[in-house]
């Protein structure tokens, strides 16, 4: 690209020229990008919804996790305490737009942004992310974007209302509670269909009729324990009643919203409320890599044919370029400012790479993706793959060993009990397969949190709810931490709470934890 090229000054064809920005250019650029993003990338979108607010106001979206419609809780007031003075102070920026997955789509841009900033903002945001919200298969099993906007409205009224009839301490207590076990209020491996009390006592009293049955007097005279479900007290409602918590169970809030004994109707829906919340940002959580490498993809290639056809200057162009650079930035293992891989620089790595192996594959990229290597198809293969994976099995499909080269991805083993780790596997071609599986694995929602199950809750003597931790790799709960959290599950449950930490065949426990009510 050379300074040559670029359109004369005050040419009709640029879109805009220097810093400053107004609604009209807004929304040429708009226009502008929405004719690359549509007609020419093919993406699907929502429609469109523009917000522009000030820096404060991204500050309070900061703290309100990223939906300014939330209801209001004291812990968002103290982040953004904390989020402002970090602003105020140069240690922190901020995000030049925040996007809302709903339909229509709410694209908040600030206005302290530049013209430039604000083009990169729309082709990002309201291009990228908005048809990855739209498209991507994770987004569409968890989230209703019709429905989300109007939800919200209905819990931050709803939670409001509850303040003014029952005072802030009692909502406090469950919605501290609730955002206590949030994490845990998602259905980690796919919604399922939880029994009812009915059809459950329908199949105890099936159970029991075969037993009676076919009982053989025989069998009197053969010593054996007999179990609690066949003997002569056998309980057809209390049985039924335990069926149908559906053990073991993994979303926590669920559990408790539905089978916790002593919960208002109220209360209850403050829990459903946390858990729906929850249940929204888990398609983010699943695909940070996919949805910031699709966006950062689009964004870097309607700008690069924004000016193509010149329609933005060399200076808009070099803005441009450095506010990439930036967002894509990924310091080096042994920098001070490595915190891990950046989701925006590996997923537009895998995303240019896919279009470079479609386009233009080596003899490398041939072995490895034969199905996609030279197909002349990239934007087709990448709207494949925006569709149907998730950050797992994308980087299992997908990281070649280009990247991986690239980037310098090596596999260690750390355990706990050596006191040197072991480097297992390096960019070579023995190791380009272990890293892909391991990096892949690392994005494994099972792997991001502990895996915490309800697997036994008596019903009829003191109502002590039991939870299982399977312990993985080695890796344990802080003690300190579970005795917290396990404060506020007791509170909810109302009754006495046991969490003990099993191996995997929940034989052999390493540790046990105890909470009164």
């Amino acid at each position: 690209m050379s300074a040559g090229n670029a359109p004369a000054a005050g040419s009709p064809a640029l879109l805009f020229e220097g810093a400053e920005w107004n609604y009209d250019r807004l929304k040429d650029v708009y226009d502008a990008i929405e004719d690359i993003g549509v007609n020419e990338l093919g993406l699907n979108l929502y429609r469109n919804r523009l917000e522009v607010i000030t820096a404060e106001q991204m500050l309070d979206a900061y703290a309100s996790v990223g939906l300014p419609l939330i209801y209001k809780h004291w812990s968002f007031g103290k982040r953004f305490a904390q989020q402002e003075t970090l602003y105020r102070k140069g240690l922190q920026g901020l995000a030049l737009e925040l996007i809302i997955n709903s339909d229509p789509s709410l694209c908040y841009i600030m206005e302290e942004n530049t013209m430039t900033m604000q083009a990169v903002v729309l082709a990002h945001a309201a291009m990228g992310h908005n048809h990855f919200f739209k498209n991507n298969q994770v987004f569409q099993q968890w989230t209703d974007a019709e429905a989300i906007l109007d939800y919200m409205a209905f819990a931050k009224a709803f939670v409001a209302d509850c303040e003014e009839r029952y005072g802030l301490p009692a909502v406090e207590r469950v919605l501290d509670a609730a955002h206590a076990l949030q994490s845990h209020g998602v259905d980690r491996y796919g919604r399922r269909e939880r029994p009812s009390i009915e059809r459950e006592r329908q199949r105890a009293e099936e159970r029991w009729r075969i037993q009676r049955d076919e009982y053989n007097d025989i069998w009197r005279t053969v010593p054996k324990k007999e179990r609690k479900d066949t003997g002569p007290d056998f309980d057809v409602d209390a049985e039924a009643a335990r069926r149908s918590l559906g053990l073991p169970e993994e979303n926590l809030l669920y559990f408790l919203e539905k089978h916790a004994p002593l919960l208002k109707p109220w209360e209850r829906e403050l829990l459903r409320v946390v858990r729906n919340v929850a249940g929204y940002f888990e398609p983010q959580r699943q695909t940070k890599v996919m949805n910031e490498g699709c966006a950062s993809w689009c964004h870097h290639h309607i700008m690069n044919k924004l000016r193509d056809r010149g329609q933005i200057t060399d200076g808009a162009m070099l803005e441009f370029i450095n506010l990439h650079a930036s967002v894509v930035f990924q310091p080096d293992y042994n920098d001070k400012r490595f915190s891990g891989l950046n989701p925006y620089a590996i997923g537009f790595a895998m995303m240019r790479d896919i279009e470079r192996i479609c386009t233009e594959p080596t003899q490398e990229d041939k072995e490895w993706f034969p199905d996609v290597a030279g197909n002349g198809k990239p934007i087709e293969t990448l709207r494949d793959a925006w569709a149907n994976f998730r950050d797992e099995s994308f980087v299992l499909q997908y990281l070649s060993p280009k990247v991986i080269r690239d980037f310098k991805l090596f596999d260690i083993h750390d355990d706990t009990t050596q006191s040197e780790v072991v480097v297992e596997a390096i960019h070579d071609e023995r190791g380009y397969r272990r890293v892909r599986r391991n990096l892949a694995r690392s994005y494994d929602p099972a792997e991001q949190a502990p895996r915490i199950e309800v697997v036994d809750a008596d019903l009829t003597g003191d109502r002590t709810l039991v939870l299982q931790h399977t312990v993985r790799h080695g890796r344990m709960l802080d003690a300190l931490e579970a005795r917290r959290v396990l404060r506020h599950l007791a509170r909810l449950w109302g009754y006495p709470v046991v969490l003990r930490e099993v191996d995997a065949e929940g034989e052999y426990v390493f540790a046990e934890h105890k909470q009164a009510a």
